[in-house]
């Protein structure tokens, strides 16, 4: 049997969003139950979702806090991207902070790194490719993205990154997932159902499980 670890993080609350589908999605996944997922035989999934602050110096230290106490094997964060028609799938991060409006701290950081002398960008370490063709046969629309800005959400997924990268005592999988604002209708201008974004949530679980236990001979898949 296997016990794989998953830390599902979002932000919350955005001031100009009723519903924060960041907020909804983590909470939805992690109350639901192992057998509510498409996973392998004799896997079980223990889900715990973290909310933190938008947030420069303390989103990364509280997911962190989380990632350890739960010895997590799979970390996927969350965030939402306003413009966004679909899901957005984070390909990488940038080491660079350029704040257009302050943070919940009322920090506003100005083409400043990351992390001093840390590596220009990360590769996601979730399996995009198949996430998608879950995607593309249940109709939820998405994409992959190569820009997750370089507000805190960004900061955040390259932190999860350039910690994952030192962890040489254990295989961790680690990534950024984008949601679009939550619409009634997915004929609407841009955004999704709630509903919708859940079951997408529950797509990337499955996936990054499967890869988790059964990577592919490349080492990732997003090309």
């Amino acid at each position: 049997m296997h016990q794989i670890n998953i830390v599902i993080s979002g932000f919350g609350p955005y001031s100009d969003l009723d519903i924060n589908p960041s907020y909804e999605v983590p909470r939805a996944l992690s109350l639901m139950q192992s057998d509510q997922f498409s996973l392998p035989k004799d896997t079980t999934i223990k889900v715990t979702s973290v909310m933190l602050p938008i947030s420069f110096a303390n989103s990364w230290p509280e997911l962190l806090e989380i990632v350890e106490r739960e010895n997590a094997n799979i970390v996927i964060s969350t965030g939402v991207k306003h413009a966004a028609r679909g899901v957005q799938l984070e390909r990488c991060a940038t080491n660079m902070m350029d704040a257009k409006k302050p943070d919940v701290d009322n920090r506003r950081p100005q083409r400043m790194p990351i992390v001093e002398d840390g590596p220009a960008a990360y590769w996601t370490r979730l399996p995009l490719r198949m996430i998608l063709n879950d995607f593309a046969h249940e109709g939820i629309a998405s994409t992959l993205s190569s820009d997750a800005g370089t507000y805190v959400c960004n900061s955040l997924f390259y932190r999860l990154l350039h910690w994952s990268a030192g962890k040489t005592d254990r295989r961790l999988l680690a990534g950024f997932v984008s949601f679009p604002p939550v619409v009634e209708s997915h004929d609407a201008r841009h955004g999704l159902p709630l509903d919708m974004q859940i079951k997408a949530g529950q797509d990337i679980v499955n996936e990054a499980v499967k890869y988790y236990l059964k990577p592919s001979s490349s080492d990732i898949l997003f090309e």
